[in-house]
């Protein structure tokens, strides 16, 4: 078997280029994942807000939105390609800008904000406390902070099925579950810990569930197609098979076929999804 090179999310490169690539699929899927953190959020008429890992800026767009004229959303991420096409799609509003820089470092002024929100942002942070720390001191006291985060891989099907495509065929690197990446904060007790030590309190972190949509197209083929094209470009399979061979890639489109075959209807595909929604406030 062939053993897959670890690699570490760099989102100020690469990573940030084919999310924007492919930032209509990604915003479709995560959507209502961020609409469930908005809505516990309460975002009101004139608030101030940050939202750490704008991303495309889909998520800054909604809360301005929310917000209205009154108030303010900053939209803060690491990637370059990421903020220059939220800057494209920001539509103009007046109480919306965009900054790049890492959040755990930005220089932001202090009891500025009303609510610090993020839509799966928070969890590469290789010093979560002191990156909570520095964003909770831009917080307004008694100021919000709302994030929505993935539950344990296990219980996650958009990232374990797809895999299943290596099985026999790819060696994966043990992972560390307390490494900066997508699952960082899968363990709540952990989360609630760190979120305390950086000077948060009354901290709810409440499970969320959905069916995901992970493919879509005219007809069943279609929807095949579109899935594949998510799980070989982003995501822990694309990683995996980033520096096999062709014999062995090949194999894996061929295995990753068939795993999609099984889950498609109407042309669509769904996974089933585990998050946490987080909630706390500053102290």
């Amino acid at each position: 078997m062939a053993s897959a090179a670890p690699v570490i999310q760099d989102w100020d490169g690469a990573a940030g280029a084919k999310w924007v690539v492919h930032q209509a699929r990604l915003d479709r899927m995560l959507a209502p994942l961020g609409d469930a953190a908005m809505a516990a959020a309460a975002v009101e008429q004139g608030n101030h807000i940050l939202d750490v890992g704008c991303g495309a800026g889909t998520t800054s767009i909604a809360l301005a939105e929310r917000t209205g004229g009154a108030g303010h959303v900053l939209g803060l991420d690491i990637s370059p390609d990421l903020i220059a096409a939220a800057r494209r799609a920001s539509r103009g509003l007046p109480q919306l800008d965009f900054l790049l820089g890492d959040a755990a470092k930005a220089e932001l002024s202090p009891a500025s904000f009303d609510l610090l929100f993020s839509r799966f942002g928070v969890m590469f942070f290789h010093d979560p406390v002191a990156a909570f720390g520095q964003m909770r001191r831009a917080l307004r006291l008694g100021g919000r902070l709302t994030f929505v985060c993935w539950r344990d891989p296990r219980s996650n099907a958009w990232i374990r099925l797809p895999l299943r495509a290596i099985d026999g065929l790819v060696d994966l690197p043990p992972t560390d579950p307390l490494a900066p990446g997508p699952f960082a904060f899968a363990n709540a007790a952990r989360t609630e810990t760190i979120l305390r030590q950086a000077g948060f309190a009354d901290i709810s972190i409440t499970p969320h569930d959905f069916q995901l949509p992970y493919g879509s197209g005219a007809d069943d083929a279609a929807a095949v197609d579109d899935a594949m094209s998510m799980a070989l470009t982003i995501g822990p399979l694309a990683r995996a098979i980033a520096l096999v061979g062709d014999d062995i890639r090949n194999k894996a489109e061929a295995a990753l076929r068939n795993i999609l075959r099984e889950r498609v209807c109407d042309g669509s595909i769904y996974f089933d999804s585990a998050a946490w929604i987080v909630t706390a406030r500053s102290v």
